[in-house]
């Protein structure tokens, strides 16, 4: 599932629904992202409207390539610090990668386990009018 989101050249900076627009993030996530401290300091007006500039939206699609991904929003927070970071180690950014890309191999396992016992139990059920059900057995520990 990826989300194709362009920011396209437009005049910055831009209220909320306008970044969400353009970044296809509701602005429910944009407000999370901002309280997870994502986004930095979002510039407001004197009325309190948010104003996002045009960095905020290269940390969107950041962001969003990234959600793409799967990474998780702990490992999000930790590769938008690494990536404006102009000093930090190419080892440590390797580092997250290869930490999600494990996890990933492991929950990849785990639904392959998942689909071939699924694969088994609907093998044995006869599918059939009869009461008798392997599935259901199985599922309530009968078997």
């Amino acid at each position: 599932m990826t989300r194709r989101a362009t920011l396209v050249p437009t005049v910055w900076p831009v209220n909320i629904g306008e970044a969400a627009r353009l970044s296809g993030i509701s602005p429910k996530m944009l407000r999370h992202y901002e309280g997870l401290g994502l986004l930095g300091e979002v510039a407001r007006t004197d009325s309190g409207y948010r104003l996002y500039a045009r960095n905020d939206g290269h940390t969107l699609q950041f962001i969003t390539r990234a959600r793409d991904l799967g990474f998780s929003m702990a490992d999000i927070g930790e590769l938008v610090g690494l990536w404006l970071d102009r000093r930090r180690s190419s080892a440590k950014v390797k580092q997250v990668a290869e930490r999600h890309r494990l996890a990933l191999q492991e929950r990849i396992a785990q639904l392959q386990a998942m689909e071939r016992s699924l694969l088994h139990l609907t093998t044995c059920c006869h599918g059939d009018e009869r009461p008798d059900c392997p599935i259901l057995d199985a599922l309530a520990g009968l078997r």
